[in-house]
């Protein structure tokens, strides 16, 4: 009978480990998309203020 219990617990602590899991994954792309996407929308910036053409010399 106690064999059963602890089945039940190990199911539900591998359910809140993948949620974790998911949660993890979802934080880093929201960090990424947050980190990476002002860095683009500068560099697209400049580009439209021709920062990068080189000077003519």
């Amino acid at each position: 009978m106690g064999n059963k219990n602890s089945k039940k617990i190990q199911t539900k602590l591998n359910k809140k480990n993948q949620e974790l899991g998911q949660t993890k994954n979802s934080a880093k792309l929201v960090l990424f998309i947050f980190g990476i996407g002002p860095i683009i929308g500068i560099i697209i910036f400049l580009f439209s203020k021709g920062f990068f053409n080189s000077p003519n010399l």
